[in-house]
């Protein structure tokens, strides 16, 4: 078998007076693109800071590409490329000097720091700005010159934290093309989210976490599986009075103009129409509020995984 990209074993974390982490075991093969679900809190950010030393390790071990970080920390780190949640740079540096600095902490010359540095610029389309100040990108920008600071280094496991936070519809979709055309290209990915979309669209792989523990794994396919439906909107043509009787569905909420129901997520609706009509009740348009993995992933919470 080949050696895991990253190997987590037993991993145990107090902070603040509590567990964090509580026996977290995880394998990520390399050239996956894996995504870990959680709540705010779970422990996303408390097992992303031990993998990259930024806090010290008590129990367990952790291998990123065969490297142990406790006693191999320099070799793990320079495997390693993070995207932190937050922005953490000087905006009154220009581009290039913030990625060139980055580039000479792994041990670059300065000549090959930015050189490096106006590469990886170009390749996230920051090209025309490298030699202006931060101070004035906007949020996806600034992303770009975080993700360029991450992969100034060439590392063969991306970490990101949170990476579409605070961007709007555009922005997010550009960065999911490149983190997609990276992970093409042989980068190991690890992406922490809350976002159950980001992660069902990016990932290969999922884990769950919660209460500092792994509570489920499997691809994202796999986890719907086990949701045989769906939410659905019924936006009705005229009001009702009192909610329908459905056989075949479960009523969630009325309103006289408004039904919301789960219904089987591969099942035709023309049944459920039939005994809406049946009972005076006419549809004049259904919105079908997907958001299957969100669902599961709620379920799976709800029940501590054993669903």
């Amino acid at each position: 078998m080949t050696e895991p990209a990253l190997l987590i074993q037993q991993l145990h974390k107090e902070y603040k007076g509590r567990e964090a982490l509580r026996g977290v075991d995880l394998r990520i093969d390399a050239g996956q693109f894996f995504g870990l679900l959680g709540r705010n809190g779970a422990g996303k950010s408390t097992l992303i800071g031990l993998i990259c030393s930024l806090r010290r390790l008590q129990r367990g071990r952790i291998a990123v590409f065969g490297h142990d970080v406790r006693r191999q920390s320099v070799a793990a780190r320079r495997c390693i490329g993070l995207l932190p949640q937050e922005a953490n740079f000087n905006s009154f540096e220009p581009l290039i000097e913030i990625v060139a600095s980055q580039a000479m902490y792994y041990g670059l010359s300065k000549r090959s720091a930015e050189q490096r540095a106006t590469e990886v610029l170009a390749m996230l389309g920051l090209a025309e700005r490298q030699h202006s100040k931060a101070w004035g990108l906007s949020g996806g920008m600034k992303r770009k010159l975080m993700l360029a600071r991450a992969l100034v280094h060439k590392p063969k496991l991306l970490i990101l934290d949170e990476p579409s936070a605070g961007l709007d519809i555009e922005a997010r979709l550009a960065l999911w093309e490149m983190l997609r055309a990276l992970n093409r290209q042989g980068t190991t990915i690890l992406l922490t989210s809350h976002n159950v979309d980001e992660v069902e669209t990016l990932c290969d792989d999922t884990a769950i976490i919660d209460d500092g523990k792994i509570i489920a794994r499997s691809p994202p396919h796999t986890l719907l599986a086990g949701l045989d439906s769906r939410q659905l909107t019924l936006h009705l043509a005229a009001p009702i009075v009192a909610p329908p009787v459905l056989r075949a569905a479960a009523l969630h909420d009325w309103q006289p103009l408004r039904l919301q129901l789960q219904w089987p997520h591969q099942r035709d609706l023309a049944p459920l129409f039939a005994e809406l009509a049946a009972q005076g009740v006419q549809v004049a348009s259904v919105d079908d509020d997907g958001k299957r993995l969100e669902a599961r992933f709620l379920q799976l919470l709800a029940a501590g995984g054993e669903v």
